[in-house]
């Protein structure tokens, strides 16, 4: 065996043993007779480094997959990265721009080019950032969504759906992100409440001198109006019926219409209507047959019909317009109005409506089964529970799903047109299926690849990775194929509630569409990271740690159990850089608890003292009792309980207690019967505490006794459970209190440990005797004696109806002891006294509330029991 190091070195052993379960492929799972165990990973952006939120995420998911493998499982985590469309495009043209490029200089494959190079050198990087965290996933089977074979999955979905009736190209108003240039769905708009203005402006009544009054949040919208309208029940506006308005600054003289969907009440019941900007206003549009007129260009800058604002940017033109409608007399007034904003969840820009030509799924049909498995059969069950009703909502709810965005870096939509017209189109897998169908649809035999032209968009990235617990086994392109049928249903999927719809829904969606089942059964949604002041962590606040940094301060094990005692608030967790502390302490004591097992010198000869045998009884049954919490906690998803129950058993029972009741006195060996039994018991704790601690507990692991691979701890097998002695946990329980109460007389009277004492029971408890042995050797005592009746001149104390007497000695000061017992007696007296003033006093009786009369009466009893124990106490000296 190699020399224990005095300290736990974590970096050291960390590089030592993540290298070792790696070479040995201890996570990598083929199938096999076992049953599996399934999780496959939340895809990170491609783009993504390591925060707070995946630290979290990924420990849970490490917990869970390193429990299973203990359990017997054949387990399966499955690691992979997401394309992220628009978050890479962005990063891709930024570096281009750096470098003097411009995208629009750029063909596709020039730019896809490009795309890959950034992908392939700085891809990735969150992945090899949780290898440092000790994720155990099975790196052999790491997925990409735009591999090859994936993005035949999704290309394949796309056709069946469009075959089916569920995918559609329709022109419809759709959230455009200016920034992105790109469409974006509903679920990808984040609305917040910002501090607007609402401006007054008045539109002359075509041929009279009247001026109609339109309030509107968007004067830079005006150069769009194409009507005004005015609800045919407003008695103010009955006499503009059939008559037209002039919009200001465009002299486009436009029709005064009429349609109750204007309400009376709301500003001055007057609507400007601008079909291209707004999606009522496109209803309204649709309805009267009204002109639409788009006056932005795609980056949200001001088109022709911007007139002489044309190329500027729609705020900068909002401030500018304003100023010149107040100088031509167009302004009535402006007041502050808090409006809400839709906003691109990506890039954070002001979303713009837009009308345009996209792609659709039909999601109603398709929704229901989704509904049926999580709020009616319980196929799939989510922790927290509360989140169901969000689900409901959602789901309940849902609309069709916009599935293009006009980007180039993601699966491109398998639509050719073979000629000008909007349905000139065919859908096909392969261009040269596309060309066939193209032949046979137009009878014309004499068409060519070059003829067909493959619609510019690609499809959303949620559209990909809505497949993943599929397509990570190749179950859209082979759905017989082994992996499917063996690891498909996956097992539990960890997430954050925020893509509960975005990618959760849309995968038990998915599930149902194309394999007919769920394709998970448990969705546990982790809560947001927040600092301790409870704000979510954030590069704008500074309160988001280096995930990095904090694995090199405290190491892998310190900051998983640092995040997995965080706090619970509500469903967020409040991280405290403390908690990591704690995590790394925790680490350090069991480091030096089992450093001091390893330096105890066995002799065989000796026997098993008394003492150590019901010791090692006690905490067999408090390991027994634990574990059992422990599973409850991990059946409900209450990961942290379940490393409390453990933090617990290790630190207190095992080394605060156990380890002091079997450990040999100074320079004196231990019985080999307790020392096995021991190592025995650390093993078990390491079994427990692998899951949360891996490294640590590997480290010990392996340093306890020469090991094979084949015999490592991550390969182990969990404890089993059965029955335990609950009756000696509750006497050990009070066998606990009476130490401490000696342990407090020794304190406050100055008694060193090394001198025995005698100890005398008055046992009105009825207490075994059989814990008498390890009263006496953690209180150093002498003799432990029953008696019938108060000890005259002893030291006494009370554990719930037991009295326990400790003979005074020589080395006591009894006038000093008996000086400090009265001048608390004094003061426990004047207490008491001041007390019952206030509890004699009617008025504060009466009028106080009942909680306060409560204390104050529980504050006299108090004092009352604490006067007679030090009465006592003097009777006893004197």
């Amino acid at each position: 065996m190699s020399q224990i190091p005095k300290n736990f070195e974590a970096k050291q052993v960390e590089e030592k043993w993540y290298s070792y379960w790696m070479q040995h492929d201890f996570f990598h799972s083929e199938p096999d007779r076992r049953e599996p165990y399934t999780i496959v990973i939340p895809p990170p952006n491609v783009t993504g480094v390591l925060h707070m939120g995946h630290m979290l995420n990924n420990t849970i998911q490490d917990v869970l997959i390193r429990r299973a493998r203990l359990k017997g499982f054949n387990a399966c985590w499955v690691p992979g990265m997401d394309h992220a469309s628009i978050a890479t495009e962005a990063k891709v043209v930024a570096k281009l721009k750096e470098e003097g490029i411009d995208k629009n200089s750029l063909s596709r494959e020039e730019f896809l080019s490009h795309a890959w190079e950034w992908k392939e050198k700085y891809g990735g990087i969150i992945l090899e950032q949780l290898k440092k965290l000790g994720a155990s996933c099975d790196w052999q089977r790491t997925k990409f969504t735009m591999d090859p074979h994936m993005s035949e999955a999704v290309i394949k979905v796309f056709v069946d759906l469009h075959k089916k009736g569920l995918i559609y190209r329709g022109y419809r108003m759709v959230n455009w992100d200016p920034q992105a240039k790109t469409t974006l769905s509903d679920e990808e708009v984040i609305y917040e409440e910002r501090q607007g203005n609402l401006y007054y402006l008045a539109y002359p009544i075509q041929g009279s001198d009247e001026k109609v009054i339109i309030a509107t949040t968007r004067p830079e919208t005006i150069l769009g109006d194409t009507a005004i309208c005015v609800n045919p029940n407003d008695e103010r506006y009955k006499h503009l019926k059939g008559k037209k308005a002039i919009v200001p600054l465009a002299d486009r003289v436009v029709p005064i219409i009429e349609d109750e969907y204007v309400d009376i009440e709301f500003g001055t019941g007057c609507l400007k209507v601008t079909p291209a900007h707004d999606e009522n206003d496109k209803v309204l549009g649709d309805k009267h047959d009204l002109e639409v007129i788009d006056i932005f260009n795609e980056d949200a800058t001001l088109n022709a019909y911007g007139l002489h604002y044309k190329g500027k940017d729609r705020f900068v033109v909002r401030k500018e317009i304003t100023e010149e409608l107040g100088s031509k007399g167009y302004l009535v007034k402006v007041e502050q109005h808090v409006n809400k904003v839709g906003t691109s969840e990506r890039t954070k820009a002001v979303i713009e409506p837009r009308l345009s030509d996209q792609w659709f799924l039909k999601m109603e049909g398709l929704a229901k089964p989704a509904i049926e498995a999580v709020l009616e059969t319980e196929e799939v069950r989510f922790f927290p529970k509360k989140f169901v009703n969000t689900y409901r909502h959602w789901m309940e709810n849902v609309r069709d799903w916009n599935i293009s965005r006009q980007l180039w870096w993601g699966q491109q939509i398998p639509a050719y047109y073979y000629s000008d017209g909007k349905e000139d189109l065919v859908v096909a897998e392969t261009k040269e299926d596309a060309l066939r169908l193209a032949q046979e649809r137009t009878g014309d035999s004499g068409l060519t690849m070059s003829d067909l032209r493959q619609d510019e968009d690609v499809l959303d990235t949620w559209f990909s990775s809505w497949l993943w617990p599929i397509s990570v086994f190749d179950g859209i392109r082979d759905p017989e194929n082994e992996e499917i049928q063996y690891y498909y249903p996956t097992n539990d999927l960890v997430t954050g509630p925020d893509i509960l719809f975005f990618w959760v829904a849309r995968m038990i969606v998915a599930g149902y569409e194309f394999k007919d089942e769920h394709p998970f059964s448990n969705v546990y949604l982790t809560g947001l990271v927040r600092d301790k002041q409870r704000r979510k962590m954030s590069k704008s606040l500074g309160n988001s740690p280096d995930a990095l940094k904090l694995i090199e301060d405290f190491g892998a094990d310190g900051v998983r159990v640092g995040l997995l005692l965080s706090s619970a608030a509500g469903n967020d967790l409040l991280f405290d850089e403390a908690l990591c502390q704690q995590g790394k302490n925790f680490a350090n004591k069991i480091w030096n608890a089992f450093r001091l097992i390893k330096g105890w010198q066995v002799d065989e000869t000796i026997k098993q003292p008394e003492h150590s045998k019901i010791g090692l009884q006690w905490f067999e049954a408090k390991f027994q009792k634990a574990l059992s919490e422990i599973e409850d906690h991990f059946s409900k998803y209450r990961i942290s309980d379940a490393l409390m129950a453990i933090y617990k058993l290790v630190w207190d029972d095992f080394c605060s207690w156990l380890l002091e009741i079997v450990k040999p006195a100074y320079q004196q060996p231990i019985d080999k019967v307790t020392y096995d039994k021991v190592i025995s018991l650390l093993e078990d704790n390491l079994r427990i505490l692998h899951p949360f601690m891996p490294f640590l507990t590997e480290e010990i692991w392996q340093h306890i006794s020469e090991k094979t691979p084949e015999e490592a701890l991550i390969v182990d097998q969990w404890p089993s459970q059965h029955g335990h002695d609950g009756q000696l946990i509750k006497d050990f329980e009070l066998a606990m209190e009476v130490v401490s109460g000696i342990r407090t007389i020794r304190k406050e009277k100055n008694i060193a440990f090394k001198d025995q004492i005698a100890l005398f029971v008055l046992n009105a408890e009825k207490t075994t005797t059989l814990l008498d042995a390890m009263v006496k050797k953690l209180g150093n005592i002498s003799e432990v004696a029953y008696v019938e009746g108060k000890v005259e001149g002893a030291l006494s104390f009370r554990v719930r109806s037991n009295e326990y007497f400790i003979p005074i000695m020589g080395s006591i000061d009894v006038e000093g002891e008996v000086s400090k017992l009265r001048e608390e007696l004094g003061y426990t007296e004047g207490f008491l006294a001041s007390v019952r003033k206030k509890l004699s006093n009617e008025r504060f009786v009466s009028n106080a509330p009942e909680k306060v009369v409560a204390l104050e009466r529980k504050k006299e009893a108090d004092a009352l029991a604490k006067i007679a124990t030090i009465k006592a106490s003097l009777e006893n000296f004197q």
